[in-house]
């Protein structure tokens, strides 16, 4: 009977274990979650924004802030501290370790609660990546037929590198790259020992373990770690006491630690079209910006705005006033500087990119070159002397009679003392005399959207950003070829490779360079005697014109030196007037002249500092200093004759 008791109950066992191994079988051929998400491991990985020099700006993420790193990248160190502290047979077991969950399931049940855990390392990415933290035996049922899915689809390594690079580990930051850069400012290969270790401790409970609240904490159980790696004859006596004395230097960074904000949204907003995974697909993207030059440039706005506010007897806290800066390298295009503002955090609207506002007599410069290319000099004399115009606009006659911006006239004037002292009413006459049509036909080369059709172009009555001003300028700068301003260099993927390259993007000849420089010489002047002369740099040669609109809404100041070419703007997003002192020269010539003094006297001072005269720019004849002239601008022979300052022109 006994035997017989004995037989039965030896039956039901083997019949129960074989329905358990049949079901067990079953579930891990039929299971229908998702491994493939760990199997074709390709988590939202952070992108980041470099200058230059390879600098960094900022990270771009979307939700969550993860560098990548390879296993190869990984410190063996790292590895070691893991696996001694979490899962000391991982490499021996299959993805469930049965003697773990058997020692961990005796010492909870002598406690009378939990306090230790029975899952490997594989378990563990499994119910971060794919499952949830409900407490239930399905769900640990899944983890482990999942885990040994994953085990016979990966290697050892493969695992390891999917852990580290899931793993959070507190402050933001997921990923083994993420925190050595995010709490050290290291790369992972200048890791010590010690941090190592407090890296690894820290994906346990990385609230309760975070270096920057609780660094004793934190570097206690670093310290049991390496007690473990000791014990585990993993590394020596010697190499634990030298690590259990460091204590690492701990940074609280932002998750972005974004220090040119408007550079990244810029980054940002023209590159997600090619790249709408930008925020995600973990790309490296080299700028042209230099950060130093950033720097000054973000100075020398605020420098102006505080000299303009204080004028107005405003609040800084409370004023209406903003700016923009824009610094351009004149032989490649390259964007050295862009601030859209003077406080990001108030106004994160890019200035410099995205707004449009009057140039005013900024533009007037492209007016004047017209008249040189078709033989004017500048010592030609023009005619200053008030003018009204007829037009009609939707059916009704309008009267137009412009006056210069000192209220007065002089009746004759020479080209360059008309640009050097901006007078409206010779240069509409300019217009006038050289003709309407071909100012407007020669300015289709700026490659700017909606040229005014009539006379309001002698005037600067259009709308151009910061950035289309250090395009067109770039005819001056550069010895009359022009070149859009570019921004992004390259970009790398995820893996290293160059996938995109910013390449300069040539717009055309405007003029030639025997011409520009003429322009240079008088812009040259602006500033030494004319409405630029606080564009002055000490011992450096600049050139520029200020630009201020009707009832001082918008002051601008567009020049550049051998080297740089610096847009400023200066105004109220309201539109309002800026009041006292905004003008071009009062307002925006500051910041430019704050700019090109720390560029070329303070940060790179072996830069050029005088313009070099091209062939065929000539200002001497039969041994007599004459004004500068070349063979398409020959010097004058006879004043030019006055136009009838009583007639009405139907010029519109």
């Amino acid at each position: 009977m006994v035997n017989q008791l004995i037989k039965g109950s030896i039956l039901l066992t083997i019949i129960f274990a074989l329905a358990l191994f049949a079901a067990f079988i079953y579930a891990y051929n039929e299971i229908r979650i998702d491994t493939g998400k760990l199997i074709n491991y390709k988590p939202q990985t952070s992108s980041v924004i470099l200058d230059a020099k390879g600098n960094k700006i900022a990270y771009v993420f979307k939700g969550k802030h993860r560098l990548y790193a390879k296993y190869d990248e990984i410190p063996g160190y790292v590895v070691e501290a893991l696996v001694a502290i979490e899962d000391t047979r991982f490499f021996e077991h299959n993805g469930v370790n049965p003697d773990a969950i058997i020692r961990a399931a005796l010492r909870n049940y002598e406690a009378g609660r939990n306090v230790e855990g029975g899952s490997t390392l594989t378990q563990q990415l499994v119910k971060n990546t794919i499952l949830t933290n409900e407490r239930s035996y399905s769900r640990k049922m899944k983890e482990a037929i999942m885990s040994m899915k994953i085990e016979n689809e990966l290697t050892k390594e493969e695992i390891l590198e999917r852990y580290l690079n899931e793993m959070f580990f507190g402050h933001g930051y997921y990923g083994i790259k993420t925190a050595a850069k995010g709490y050290y400012r290291k790369e992972l290969d200048q890791l010590t020992l010690k941090e190592s270790a407090l890296l690894a401790g820290l994906m346990k409970a990385p609230s309760a373990y975070d270096p920057t609240r609780n660094l004793d904490k934190a570097l206690t159980r670093a310290s049991t770690i390496l007690s473990r790696m000791k014990k585990l004859g993993w590394i020596t006596h010697e190499t634990y006491l030298d690590a259990i004395k460091e204590i690492p230097t701990i940074y609280k960074d932002t998750l972005t630690q974004n220090i040119a904000p408007y550079i990244t949204d810029e980054v940002v907003r023209r590159m997600k079209k090619e790249f709408p995974d930008i925020r995600t697909g973990g790309y490296t993207i080299y700028t042209t910006i230099d950060m130093e030059q950033q720097k000054i440039a973000r100075e020398a706005l605020k420098y102006a705005h505080k000299k303009i506010v204080k004028k107005q007897r405003e609040k800084l806290a409370t004023t209406s006033l903003n700016g923009a800066i824009l610094a351009v390298e004149n032989k490649t295009g390259n964007i050295k500087a862009m601030v859209g503002g003077v406080d990001y955090k108030k106004s994160a609207f890019n200035r410099a990119s995205m707004m449009t506002r009057q140039p005013g007599s900024a533009f007037k410069p492209f007016i004047y070159q017209v008249a040189l290319d078709m033989g004017y000099n500048p010592g030609t004399e023009l005619t200053d002397i008030a003018r009204t115009f007829q037009y009609y606009s939707n059916g009704k006659r309008k009267i137009w009679r412009p006056k210069n911006y000192e209220g007065n006239f002089k009746g004759f004037v020479k080209l360059r003392e008309a640009l050097v002292h901006s007078r409206n009413l010779a240069t509409i006459n300019l217009v006038t005399e050289v003709g309407l049509k071909n100012i407007l036909e020669r300015l289709e080369k700026l490659n700017v959207p909606k040229i005014p059709q009539d006379m309001s172009v002698s005037l600067g009555n259009l709308g151009l950003s910061p950035v289309k001003m250090g395009q067109i300028y770039s005819a001056f700068a550069n010895g009359g070829h022009m070149i859009e301003p570019r921004l992004i260099a390259k970009v790398l993927s995820r893996n290293g490779t160059v996938i995109y390259e910013g390449k300069t993007q040539e717009i055309n000849d405007f003029t030639t360079p025997a011409q520009a420089y003429l322009m240079t010489d008088i812009l040259k002047d602006i500033v030494t005697r004319g409405t630029g002369k606080n564009a002055r740099v000490k011992g450096v040669e600049v050139g520029g014109k200020t630009g201020t609109t009707n009832k001082n809404v918008d002051a601008w100041f567009c020049g550049y030196s051998p080297t740089t070419e610096v847009i400023v703007w200066v105004g109220r997003d309201n539109n309002k007037p800026i009041g006292r002192g905004g003008t071009g020269g009062g307002a925006a010539a500051p910041a430019f002249a704050y700019f090109l003094n720390k560029l070329h006297n303070e940060l790179y001072k072996d830069m050029p500092r005088k313009f070099t005269r091209p062939k065929g720019v000539y200002n001497a004849r039969n041994g007599v200093i004459t004004e500068l002239y070349t063979d398409i601008s020959p010097l004058p022979r006879v004043s030019a004759s006055a136009t009838n300052p009583d007639s009405d022109l139907d010029l519109f």
